[in-house]
């Protein structure tokens, strides 16, 4: 096999970001360069490789079928070479491996707190990193090798791409407000009320948001002026808690407070919200021991969640 020595880390590095974001714009921001910076890389890849990998139009950036094999491979290198850098300092540290995580908003309210007290009482030494955040941003990292597992809703078939998921649970949104709240004294909430009241919403990054449309769509509801659109679940907590504002958030981030009598669910029927919820790793990357026994945590969390 003979490898270009021209190939550097980071013509992968850049290809890669522009092969996820389909844009040089957000790849450039996401890499802290220029775009003209992004647009030699690859140019100078492209030279090295002799094809072209990216067709460019006033949409984006669309990969080529040169590009779409050289995705295949570049991922799961970056991630095996990632994994060996992290191993050696491991080593170099303390013998500690590490376990990096990644979750939505709502499976860290629900069942990751009972999964982490089971793998911690395993005690075989894996420093756990957790972190948050909207579902694609999560897969992005997960696909470079950033996370080994994301506990999330099930993407889209694009976002899916070289990477296996298992399904956990399904969960819908709810509609939820402060005790008193006007609209608790109707007995069958109408949801196009809730356009007399401050909504929080979902934003665009968010993997609720097509569901959440899809149920406004189906009630009718075709606006709603005083909108604060937030995927923050501190500041809707505390928001909705101190005003009249309606939260629309994953069941799952508000599930205890509604057992705890703080919030309040609406009684609205939100069956075409309902997803599925699971674990996502990528699918040519055997597992670890520390994520075959998260994974099995996990697993026994949302069972006894149900």
């Amino acid at each position: 096999m003979i490898i270009d020595g021209r190939v550097k880390y980071r013509h992968i590095q850049c290809f890669l970001e522009v092969a996820r974001r389909r844009s040089l714009v957000k790849a450039a921001d996401a890499l802290a360069i220029t775009q003209p910076a992004v647009s030699k890389t690859l140019k100078e890849l492209e030279e090295i490789l002799g094809v072209r990998l990216f067709e460019r139009s006033r949409k984006g950036v669309e990969l080529t079928q040169f590009g779409d094999v050289l995705l295949h491979y570049a991922g799961a290198s970056l991630a095996a070479l990632k994994q060996g850098l992290d191993s050696v300092a491991q080593a170099r540290m303390s013998g500690d491996s590490f376990l990096n995580v990644g979750v939505l908003p709502s499976v860290a309210a629900r069942i990751f707190p009972e999964a982490v007290q089971r793998f911690e009482a395993e005690a075989i030494g894996t420093v756990l990193t957790m972190e948050t955040g909207p579902n694609r941003f999560l897969l992005g990292r997960l696909r470079v090798g950033e996370l080994d597992l994301v506990v999330g809703r099930l993407s889209d078939p694009e976002q899916m791409q070289g990477l296996s998921f298992t399904h956990l649970y399904s969960e819908s949104v709810s509609l939820v407000v402060r005790r008193g709240h006007p609209l608790l004294d109707e007995l069958l909430a109408d949801l196009a009320r809730i356009a007399d009241f401050t909504v929080l919403y979902p934003t665009r990054e968010a993997i609720i948001r097509p569901y959440v449309e899809r149920l406004m769509i189906a009630n009718g509801v075709s606006h709603l002026p005083k909108r604060v659109e937030t995927i923050s679940d501190t500041f809707g907590r505390i928001y909705t808690l101190d005003s009249d504002a309606v939260w629309i958030i994953s069941s799952g981030v508000v599930a205890r407070d509604i057992a705890n009598g703080d919030l309040v669910e609406l009684p609205v029927k939100t069956a075409e919200t309902l997803g599925p919820v699971g674990l996502t790793t990528r699918a040519d990357t055997p597992p670890t021991p520390a994520l075959i026994l998260m994974q099995a945590c996990l697993r026994f969390a949302a069972e006894k969640a149900r």
